[in-house]
């Protein structure tokens, strides 16, 4: 009666099962690393990364009015400025996915092509969930990036990306960024 017991509960755990095959990161704050490292079609360059859980656009907007860019080059060599030197901001989007395998929708499509039936589920054997990430780059006047390990500002200025960054969490109404004293 147990080996019953157990075989059934064994079936129907894999039966009702969907195995991750594909998982996106999930850290909280920022990490700072090679955009290539996270995602293979992104450049080489070290870069501020964080999820972002707003809506599609909502950094770009943010951006545009904080800056008062007027909709020109947003997010390309974006002028910054931290203790009084000038830096430029670059920023893209990308998005990775958390995909899950659904075995009991692929082991009914084997069992019905096996007994000479069409599938059901017609290849719709994967979940994907996806989720957007930022990731900012920031050099100086000599092009050099910021936020290698050896330059010298680098603290100063992932301290500010990291500022900019909750900033860009607490304020919903972007026209609040230009009443808002500059710092």
């Amino acid at each position: 009666m147990k080996k019953l017991l157990l075989l059934s509960l064994s079936l129907s755990i894999l039966f009702s099962s969907c195995i991750p095959t594909k998982i996106a990161p999930k850290f909280e704050g920022h990490k700072i690393m090679k955009a290539r490292k996270f995602k293979r079609k992104l450049p080489r360059q070290t870069s501020f990364i964080f999820r972002d859980t707003k809506s599609a656009d909502e950094f770009y907007h943010f951006i545009n009015t904080k800056f008062q860019l007027n909709h020109q080059d947003v997010g390309f060599n974006t002028p910054i400025t931290i203790d009084g030197e000038t830096f430029y901001l670059t920023y893209s989007e990308t998005d990775k996915d958390d995909v899950k395998l659904a075995l009991p929708l692929l082991l009914i499509d084997a069992s019905l092509e096996a007994a000479g039936n069409n599938s059901i589920f017609n290849d719709n054997y994967t979940q994907r969930k996806g989720h957007w990430y930022i990731l900012i780059m920031v050099y100086d006047v000599n092009v050099k990036n910021c936020l290698l390990d050896d330059h010298p500002k680098k603290k100063k200025v992932v301290e500010y990306l990291e500022n900019l960054r909750k900033e860009y969490f607490r304020i919903q109404n972007y026209e609040e960024l230009l009443l808002t004293k500059k710092s």
